[in-house]
């Protein structure tokens, strides 16, 4: 429920029990002097006092008694029941205590403001009579019942609390299993192929042949893919650990792709501003993926990469001048479907495509505010 809605019923229940009040009040009266107006004005604060139940329920717990000590005290012998209501909202809101006291002073002091307006009742009277004002037996009701549900609610916020915790150990549970299989499965091939084409390299140049781009290129892929698995791996074992690339590394990004044959260019257009941490690394992933794409996919010669910093936005654009091979289906790939729910689930879109020009273009524009 809205806080919107919240507000409009807790008035709602404030002027229906301020009407009440002014309608018992006018059908036992029939002057009226100055005194009365007085009284109705206590009548209708006393009512509308309770629109601020939820959030300051002692203060409305005072007003609400005073009001019922000045309109009793005038000669209205109109039942307490916006102070009911105040006595369940402060026990409710777990102030057992001050409900206690006010309730005790309440039935302490009322017959004698019962008194004011009636001086030739004797004391055992007035209290009759204030006891019929209060309603002792509905005054302890709304204590029960405002008790029972601040216990209620309480066991509901413990059994919420439990599920997260629960689900959130669960999650722990499964990232730590995920770190584990990648580093039984993975960290083992990438080092051989890391330590295969280093060597590889070594002794071409040692024997003074020509080293191929191809090699260099695994060379330099095996040792970032072995770099990225490391903070991979320590990002899934430390919840708080965040990969170290993001857009500073984008240019890193785009001079390996030169090296591998791609003419590719960077351009940065706008004014860096704040910008949230995973919106960084997110930026970095689509660069690196789509520039993976076009290497392994697209028959380009040349891509180009555009950074646009705006007020509230980041643009990121990624086109080349190739196009999908057969049988491949970049499109609907995996690589762009993990792109578009990194973008979407940071409230941004994400258009992959190809180009009327040819070649292909992928746009994305992310929120920079850091909320």
């Amino acid at each position: 429920m809205g806080w919107a809605r919240i507000r409009i019923g807790d008035w709602s229940v404030a002027v229906g029990v301020a009407a009440i009040l002014l309608v018992t009040g006018l059908s036992g009266r029939h002057s009226a002097t100055a005194l009365d107006a007085l009284g109705y004005v206590l009548l209708t604060i006393g009512g509308l006092a309770l629109a601020a139940y939820r959030w300051t329920p002692v203060t409305v717990l005072a007003v609400t008694g005073l009001c019922v000590l000045g309109y009793q005290a005038i000669g209205f012998e109109v039942p307490a029941i916006a102070y009911l209501i105040a006595v369940y909202a402060t026990v409710r809101a777990g102030r057992r205590l001050i409900a206690a006291a006010g309730s005790v002073l309440m039935v302490v002091t009322l017959p004698f403001a019962m008194l004011v307006p009636h001086p030739e009742w004797p004391v055992s009277e007035a209290f009759t009579q204030a006891r019929g004002a209060l309603q002792l037996a509905w005054l302890i009701a709304a204590a029960a019942a405002g008790e029972a549900l601040r216990q209620a609610e309480q066991r509901a916020d413990e059994a919420e609390r439990t599920r997260e915790e629960t689900a959130r150990r669960r999650a722990d549970e499964e990232r730590l299993h995920i770190a584990r299989e990648l580093h039984d499965s993975l960290t083992h091939q990438i080092s051989v192929i890391k330590v295969q084409s280093e060597a590889a390299v070594h002794v071409a140049r040692r024997k003074g042949a020509e080293v191929p781009e191809s090699l260099l290129a695994i060379r330099d892929a095996g040792r970032e893919a072995a770099r990225e698995l490391r903070a991979t791996l320590e990002a899934l074992r430390d919840d708080g650990a965040v990969p170290r690339q993001g857009l500073d590394h984008v240019p890193e990004l785009v001079e390996r792709a030169r090296a591998n044959g791609l003419d590719a260019t960077l351009t940065i257009e706008g004014q860096r501003p704040d910008i949230p941490a995973a919106v960084d690394r997110t930026i970095y992933r689509i660069v690196q993926e789509s520039l993976t794409n076009i290497s392994r996919h697209a028959a380009a010669a040349t891509a180009s990469v555009r950074i646009d910093y705006r007020p509230d936005t980041l643009l990121v654009r990624v086109d080349d001048d190739g196009g999908a091979r057969p049988g491949t289906a970049p499109v609907h790939g995996v690589g762009l479907l993990g792109m578009r729910e990194r973008v979407t689930a940071l409230g941004g879109r994400l258009q992959a495509e190809p180009r009327s020009a040819g070649g292909f273009s992928v746009r994305a524009e992310l929120p920079v505010d850091p909320t």
